[in-house]
């Protein structure tokens, strides 16, 4: 699989150091659709405060990619949902550190969640 990166310097804004406007994936086997995960420990229980459900929803994905035989490595796309626009720089740096400064296509949005204690929501593509 070989994943081609597209961040054109004219016709569009530039993209800022944490993401790319476009990746193209050649030669792909196979799609992971991950639905929106949130930062909640094995017993259903969110995290603590924003940092302990940032930790949690990574190690959350990365359990589910493995279940695929797929690591982070496979991410090509990422959606956030955060429950307040204060939380987009946590949110990136947390997404920076777990992608091992590696770029992909991301989107960040407010939103309200479906429980007031889920503070992110992460949603996933990955292919392998």
């Amino acid at each position: 699989m070989e994943l081609v990166r597209h961040n054109p310097a004219e016709g569009v804004y530039p993209a800022t150091d944490d993401y790319v406007h476009a990746m193209e994936v050649r030669g792909a086997g196979r799609l992971l659709f991950v639905a929106g995960t949130m930062g909640l420990d094995p017993a259903g229980k969110p995290g603590a405060g924003l940092a302990e459900q940032l930790t949690l929803i990574w190690s959350n994905i990365r359990a589910i990619l493995a279940s695929a035989d797929m690591g982070v490595d496979n991410i090509v796309r990422l959606t956030s949902y955060l429950r307040d626009p204060a939380y987009a720089e946590a949110n990136a740096a947390a997404r920076t550190v777990a992608l091992g400064g590696r770029r992909v296509p991301t989107t960040a949005i407010v939103a309200t969640t479906l429980d007031s204690d889920w503070l992110v929501e992460i949603e996933v593509i990955a292919a392998g």
